[in-house]
C-alpha cells in the first residue's frame, strides 16, 4: 500500500472527524479508509487514533504527527504549484476574508492588482472584524492579525506587526509625553470601546494590561486614528495603520521601550490535499508586497468602489 496515500488518509480522517466523512470525500468505503489507517499505524508502530463506533480522537502521538503531515502536504502543494506556473493559468473564484481596517488599506488594493494580473480569476472579498468559520462559510483564505489559536487551519506568516502608542506633536507639546505606562492615567486616551486595556511589557518581560480612560470611546479604529492626528489624545494603534503618519511626522510614538513583541499577520486556509493555484498565487502576491520594505513606506490607495467585493464568478 502506498505510504503517501496512508498519510493523506490519516490527515483527511483527522480533519474531517470520521472515517465515513473521509471515505465520502474520496469516493471509497469506510473499510478502505480503516485499512489504510491500520497499515499506517502498523508501519509506524504507534497508535495514532482512538476509534469508537461514533467518533475518532487523536492520541498524543497522532496530534503531533498530524501537525507534521499537514505541513508536508502543504509544502508539496506549494512545490507543485510553483513548477506549474509556466504552463498553467489561474482561474476560478476565490473567497477572501480580512479584518475591515486592514482589509481596506492592505488587502483590497492588492487584490485589485491581483485580479488585473489574472483575468480568469474572480473574487468575493468579505471585510469583517469577526472571526469567520472558513470551512462552514466556504472561505478560501482569511487574513488574520495576532497569534493564532491551535486549530486544523494552515497558516502562512505574511508580515510582522506590533501596536504602538501614538499622538500628534501638538498634543504632546500641550500635555507632555508619558514616560511609563502608569502615566497614561493623566492623559486623554482614545480607546476602542470596552477593550481589556493597552498591552505593554513589564519589568520581567511579562505582558501587562493597563486600563485607560479618556473623553472618547469608539468601536471604529479609523476614527481613533483621525482623532489622534487631530491632536485629541493618545491612541494605541497597529503599525500597519500609522506607519505612513510616523514617517511623515504627523504622529510620533511614546512608551516604545515598553512595547510588546511583534505579532504576525497571517494568511490562513483550511487543510486540503491541494491548494488551488489561484489561492496560492494570491497569498504569494500579498507576501511579496508585504515583504518589501518599500511597501510600508506609504500605504497604497484605498478602494472606494464597492464592486470588488462581489465580482461574479
Amino acid at each position: 500500500m502506498d505510504a503517501f496515500k496512508q498519510v493523506e488518509t490519516f490527515v483527511s480522517v483527522a480533519t474531517k472527524g470520521s472515517l465515513s466523512a473521509a471515505a465520502r470525500a474520496e469516493g471509497v468505503t469506510p473499510a478502505v479508509i480503516g485499512r489504510r489507517l491500520d497499515a499506517l499505524e502498523q508501519r509506524l508502530g504507534v497508535k495514532l487514533v482512538t476509534r469508537t463506533t461514533r467518533s475518532i480522537s487523536l492520541t498524543f502521538e497522532g496530534a503531533a504527527f498530524l501537525e507534521d503531515c499537514q505541513r508536508i502536504l502543504n509544502d508539496l502543494a506549494n512545490a507543485e504549484a510553483s513548477v506549474s506556473l509556466g504552463g498553467v493559468k489561474a482561474s476560478g473564484h476565490i473567497r477572501v476574508s480580512a479584518p475591515a481596517g486592514f482589509g481596506r488599506l492592505h488587502v483590497a488594493p492588492l487584490l485589485r492588482e491581483f485580479l488585473e494580473m489574472n483575468a480568469d480569476v474572480s473574487c468575493t472579498l468579505d471585510l469583517t472584524d469577526r472571526v469567520v468559520d472558513l470551512v462552514n462559510e466556504s472561505i478560501d483564505c482569511a487574513i488574520r492579525i495576532g497569534e493564532l489559536p491551535d486549530s486544523s487551519l494552515v497558516s502562512i506568516r505574511l508580515a510582522d506587526n506590533r501596536r504602538v502608542v501614538v499622538a500628534s506633536p501638538a498634543y504632546l507639546a500641550r500635555h507632555g509625553s508619558p514616560v511609563a505606562p502608569p502615566d497614561l492615567a493623566s492623559h486623554n486616551c482614545l480607546s476602542l470601546g470596552q477593550q481589556r486595556g493597552w498591552l505593554f511589557c513589564g519589568e520581567k518581560g511579562e505582558t501587562i494590561a493597563v486600563k485607560v480612560s479618556g473623553r472618547l470611546e469608539c468601536n471604529d479604529g479609523a476614527v481613533l486614528h483621525q482623532c489622534a492626528l487631530a491632536g485629541d489624545g493618545l491612541a494605541w494603534r497597529s503599525l500597519w495603520e500609522v506607519d505612513a503618519d510616523l514617517r511623515a511626522g504627523r504622529l510620533v510614538t511614546v512608551l516604545d521601550e515598553f512595547a510588546t513583541p511583534t505579532m504576525g499577520i497571517y494568511a490562513v486556509f483550511p487543510q486540503r490535499k491541494r491548494l488551488a493555484l489561484r489561492v496560492r498565487l494570491f497569498i504569494d502576491h500579498l507576501k511579496n508586497h508585504y515583504g518589501s520594505p518599500d511597501y510600508w513606506v506609504s500605504s497604497p490607495p484605498t478602494i472606494t468602489a464597492p464592486s470588488i467585493a462581489g465580482r461574479a464568478a
